[in-house]
């Protein structure tokens, strides 16, 4: 008996790490989940190695080559400032990657401690937390975010915060009716005959049991995040310049769009791919952490 606990991790982390590589090898053989998984790690590469992909210093402007179009020295040609817009998005998925980041962190906790509460002690507990989640999901994303960011003050921080502050809700729901379907099991009722509390039971029994169905959802939250900092940004409630939001340089270009097409065209093309490639990844994750998939592999 002495022996169990210390060999107790040694068995986890190679069953850990063998159902890592099951659900990658899974998501490369699908073509839209393998999309997804490169696309984020070119991202997440881009966003590591900026100074060494950048070709030019994303804030100096020069106005003698102001709204040049793509060519050799100007990838994706210069903005109204002469900036290059090439650099200038190799440095906004540093932004990107840390709205998501934090966003995710906050959210993903937030809204697993709120629903697995509300969803094991039920009654007048779960009334109150489920009401408080149905205003918050009453009112659009966007408009509650730039409602708090309105309050706060236009900032990327503030951004962040205000984000983080609507997007818990789903999370919330969904860990909820997870839990109305494991408080009644019999591993449970067995753990309370134990003498276990209620928040070890949660935190044992019942969150281990949420966490794929969270983790898919918050994969999928991730376009969500995205297009909802990149709408805040072109409304200049995020990110303020001259800092390289991908948003925010799209309401700048916007302006001289019709004779300058790639000011808008680079930066939404960035939006739309990354957006794509959570959405992709989310929903082979969903293929890959289904138990009718697993059982077929």
């Amino acid at each position: 008996m002495t022996n169990a606990h210390p060999t107790a991790p040694a068995h986890r982390t190679p069953q850990f790490l063998t159902a890592t590589r099951n659900i990658l090898v899974f998501l490369a053989r699908q073509p839209t989940s393998l999309f997804g998984l490169i696309v984020l790690a070119v991202l997440i590469l881009v966003a590591i190695f900026a100074p060494l992909i950048a070709t030019q210093d994303p804030i100096t402007q020069d106005l003698n080559n102001a709204l040049q179009s793509p060519n050799a020295a100007h990838f994706f040609g210069t903005d109204e400032l002469g900036r290059d817009i090439f650099s200038r998005l190799v440095y906004g998925a540093r932004i990107t990657l840390t709205v998501i980041f934090l966003v995710t962190i906050v959210v993903g906790p937030i809204g697993l401690l709120f629903g697995t509460v509300a969803g094991y002690f039920g009654g007048r507990v779960d009334t109150v937390m489920m009401r408080i989640t149905d205003i918050f999901l009453s009112f659009p994303s966007l408009i509650l975010s730039m409602a708090f960011v309105a309050a706060l003050g236009p900032s990327l921080n503030n951004a962040i915060i205000a984000i983080a502050l609507t997007s818990w809700p789903p999370i919330a729901r969904l860990a909820r009716a997870e839990t109305l379907t494991f408080r009644k099991a019999d591993y449970i009722a067995a753990a309370r005959l134990q003498g276990a509390s209620p928040a070890r039971i949660i935190w044992r029994s019942i969150v281990p049991m949420c966490l794929p169905s969270v983790l898919i959802r918050l994969t999928l939250n991730m376009a969500t995040v995205i297009l909802t900092a990149a709408g805040l940004g072109f409304l200049g409630l995020g990110a303020q310049p001259p800092m390289p939001e991908w948003g925010a340089m799209i309401a700048t270009g916007r302006r001289y769009m019709i004779d300058s097409w790639w000011l808008v065209t680079f930066p939404g093309l960035a939006i739309l791919s990354v957006s794509l490639a959570f959405n992709l990844l989310g929903d082979g994750l969903r293929d890959a952490l289904d138990p009718k998939q697993m059982n077929r592999r």
